[in-house]
């Protein structure tokens, strides 16, 4: 055996990533490998999965992303090439779809390449079928479907790939059919709870699906792919080494660019596109405010239909802060009915912001600019008091958040408020909205709430206090 061979073989005994490329091509013969830094994301999570520094684990990600090649698939393989005494449960949604990725391991197992590179893993010829691969040092593969029995087996290594299928995650009984097959029998199933390892690779179907339930358990590690960056993260895709992904990059652009992500969404509708393309799926109901309590308008009336149009700003505490959106929703407003038509979400210095706050509103023709008088909002205030002719009014809202979303539930409840059926800001607003107040931002939520507290007691006829600011007249709110 040559110095490259010896070295080829021992990349594929130790790099998981290298073997994931090497197997890809033995069970997709004729097509081309697409290298990315995601699957050295999932790769790397898996080796410490494999290594004992992660027992358990989820991938949510987008679907025809390796997902399953690199879990289900490749994972058991090299697992058995490096331990052929370990015993690995694998299963998915249906048996037909748990066979083919048994069958395709097997092919994995039974490669020349394989065969040199693992010489001490040998298939055993007393026990071979479709759904169970055994080795000759009594380690094994075995395949079920989500629901089925693992009566009698046992594993080190548990693998869940896609346990529900996409069309059925909005019954609630399916979701909580796959819930109590892994409580039941899933976890019993491990030889030792505290050492053996639970690995759940899947897209995000609805909040409650298997991996929202075990998210909302704690103590799982969670690599969470979404297709579209909705902000920047830095994921670890090897040791001490981080992919930096910034706001907006797509996962992988050389398989599904934006064309293509474009027309997922319109198959899927927003909501389908957010839960499985983004893993990010919306409350079906709603926590505080209600999903069925919002109207729904399919075509945006013209401007001058409205007898208003307000623009609601929630700025973000500092310039550079991480974790807070500025945020500015743009409301039709006719008689007392609120039509939301647009949402601006973003994280902006002061000068972006300034810029971005003018140029918006000409954008809509605004006939009122609500600012937070907080934060980069008081200095907004100022600076488009002093220097435009813009109609901003100062908002100081006192109370909690939780306090001031309550005191407009009854507008929403009473369907004064309206959504539009479609828009590419949507599914994000109403999964803040909606989630509200366990979701992780709420800044939409307090664009939202300004609003919704001007608009009120405007058409109540309470009064508002007038000042006067450098460069004319300008109206003042402050809620108690």
């Amino acid at each position: 055996m040559t110095i490259e061979v010896e070295a080829l073989h021992a990349a594929l005994r130790q790099d998981f990533y290298a073997f994931i490329q090497k197997s890809f091509e033995t069970v997709n013969p004729g097509q081309e490998f697409l290298p990315n830094w995601h699957i050295e994301a999932i790769a790397w999570h898996l080796e410490q999965c494999i290594r004992g520094d992660i027992k358990r684990l989820i991938i949510e990600m987008p679907p025809r992303h390796l997902k399953s090649h690199c879990a289900s698939v490749a994972l058991p393989a090299w697992v058995l090439g490096n331990d052929p005494t370990r015993r690995v449960v694998c299963a998915s949604y249906s048996e037909d779809l748990a066979s083919f990725f048994s069958r395709q391991t097997r092919e994995i197992l039974t490669a020349s390449w394989y065969r040199s590179v693992f010489p001490s893993t040998r298939l055993s010829r007393k026990k071979n079928t479709e759904t169970e691969v055994v080795t000759t040092k009594g380690g094994y593969r075995y395949s079920a479907s989500v629901g089925g029995t693992l009566t009698g087996r046992g594993g080190n290594l548990v693998i869940i790939d896609d346990p529900i299928k996409a069309d059925g995650g909005m019954s609630a009984a399916e979701r909580l059919r796959v819930i109590d097959w892994y409580r039941r029998t899933v976890y019993s199933r491990l030889d030792n709870k505290k050492d053996d390892v639970i690995i759940v690779v899947m897209q995000r179907i609805h909040v409650e699906d298997l991996a929202g339930h075990l998210e909302s358990q704690g103590g799982w590690t969670v690599l969470k792919l979404p297709a579209i960056a909705p902000e920047a993260a830095s994921i670890p895709i090897s040791q001490g080494e981080v992919h930096e992904r910034e706001k907006g990059e797509l996962l992988h652009p050389d398989r599904e660019d934006k064309k293509v992500l474009d027309e997922a969404k319109e198959t899927l509708g927003s909501h389908g596109f957010q839960a499985q393309y983004q893993q990010d799926p919306v409350p079906p109901g709603g926590n505080m405010i209600k999903r069925k309590w919002f109207k729904r308008y399919d075509k945006r009336p013209d401007r001058d239909w409205f007898s208003n149009t307000v623009q609601s700003w929630d700025t973000a505490m500092e310039t550079g802060e991480q974790t807070s959106y500025t945020v500015a929703t743009t409301w039709g407003v006719r008689e007392n009915r609120y039509y939301l038509l647009d949402v601006f979400r973003d994280r902006l210095g002061f000068p972006s912001l300034k810029k971005k706050a003018i140029r918006h509103a000409c954008t809509w023709g605004a006939d009122t600019i609500l600012i937070e008088k907080a934060a980069l909002g008081h200095a907004l205030l100022q600076s488009l008091g002093q220097e435009t002719g813009l109609p901003v009014i100062a908002v100081s809202p006192k109370h909690d958040k939780e306090t001031r979303a309550a005191q407009v539930t009854p507008l929403i409840e009473a369907r004064r408020v309206f959504l539009p059926e479609e828009a590419s800001w949507l599914a994000e607003f109403e999964q803040e909205i909606l989630a509200f107040p366990d979701g992780k931002h709420d800044d939409q939520v307090d664009s939202l709430t300004h609003f919704l507290r001007w608009a009120d007691k405007r058409d109540h006829g309470q009064p508002q206090l007038t000042c006067t600011l450098v460069g004319g007249p300008r109206r003042l709110v402050r809620y108690s």
